[in-house]
């Protein structure tokens, strides 16, 4: 899995550097997406609008608090999340500048943020992956919550440092109540779910047949098998409205002490632009946000989705508790 091969680097600073900056500091981006994902769309920006760019990449929760434990003094000028929590975290801590209108009107309400201060980018929707070969499709559970009591429960992939897991157990606390999610993590653990770093792992384990299913966002296993059809991975859906097909945006913003603020609003411009989101269409098969822009047509389109009614503006809040939520149960 080559395309994949950089996935899970953890706080590497990668400087980009246009072929004539013309002497202007560079443009700094905390970023929680894959360099895998989002690399080539930076580069490309860098190239076509003459901006010198630096890159770390890195965990988005851990981002986050590392942007708050900067301060004011924070390098970032712009903050790419894979997760609606760590984004609406900063939010709430007043960290972020307000976009510009013509930004904000590209991408639907309920994938902005309540101050005006970030947009999503692209969208993913939680799903079961399993292998086809160990686990037929009428076995799965109905839902995500009842995978403790399942005789799966300890070879079900979880990524519990992963943002979009930490995003998914904010809303199964928010929906399903504490003491229900507390449960379901500590079930979980007693278990022996078997943990992994990313995404990536998991469904690369179930493809191999190391673990029948796990937990992820639907767009990694679409890659796999793209490089290679014969894989017997596939993605699987609980009922209707069950939280664990949570549909979640990967959002990007604008710090609040950035001196580069006209890049950064123009960066965010390019990558809602119909060219980008045509390469996350095509190339990543994220569902895009901008309306009119179809996702590929490999997808169920986005309105036809059994997600839950859920507003990811109120993950935010959350964010801190549900670390803790999860380390307590054994699971980090």
């Amino acid at each position: 899995m080559c395309r994949l091969a950089t996935c899970g680097v953890s706080l590497l600073i990668v400087p980009l550097l246009a072929a004539c900056g013309g002497g202007r500091e560079a443009l700094t981006i905390y970023s929680g997406r894959d360099e895998a994902l989002v690399g080539p769309l930076l580069e490309r920006f860098a190239e076509e609008k003459d901006v010198d760019i630096d890159v770390r990449y890195g965990d988005s929760a851990e981002l986050a608090l590392l942007i708050e434990e900067e301060g004011e003094a924070s390098p970032a000028d712009v903050y790419f999340s894979q997760s609606p929590g760590a984004v609406e975290y900063l939010a709430a801590a007043d960290r972020l500048a307000p976009l510009e209108q013509a930004i904000l009107d590209k991408v639907p309400e309920d994938f902005r943020g309540s101050g005006e201060d970030w947009v999503g980018v692209t969208a993913r929707e939680r799903v079961i992956v399993y292998n086809e070969e160990l686990v037929a499709p009428e076995d799965l559970p109905d839902s995500v919550l009842d995978l403790p009591e399942t005789g799966f429960a300890d070879q079900v992939g979880l990524a519990p440092a992963n943002g979009s897991f930490q995003d998914f157990v904010t809303a199964m606390r928010q929906t399903e109540g504490e003491d229900v999610a507390r449960e379901w993590l500590e079930g979980m653990a007693s278990a022996g779910a078997p943990t992994f770093p990313d995404n990536n792992s998991i469904v690369d384990a179930v493809s191999r047949g190391e673990i029948p299913m796990g937990l992820v966002n639907h767009y990694y296993n679409f890659r796999f098998l793209e490089d290679d059809p014969s894989l017997p991975s596939r993605n699987g859906s609980f009922a209707p409205g069950d939280i664990g097909n949570l549909l979640i945006a990967s959002p990007i913003a604008i710090l609040r002490s950035t001196d580069q603020e006209s890049d950064a609003q123009a960066l965010i411009s390019f990558l809602l632009n119909d060219e980008s989101m045509a390469f996350f269409a095509e190339e990543t098969f994220e569902y895009p946000l901008v309306e009119g822009v179809e996702p590929s047509s490999q997808l169920e389109p986005l309105d036809q989705l059994p997600s839950p009614q859920f507003n990811i503006q109120d993950l935010g809040g959350g964010l801190q508790g549900t670390v803790e939520m999860i380390e307590q149960s054994g699971l980090l």
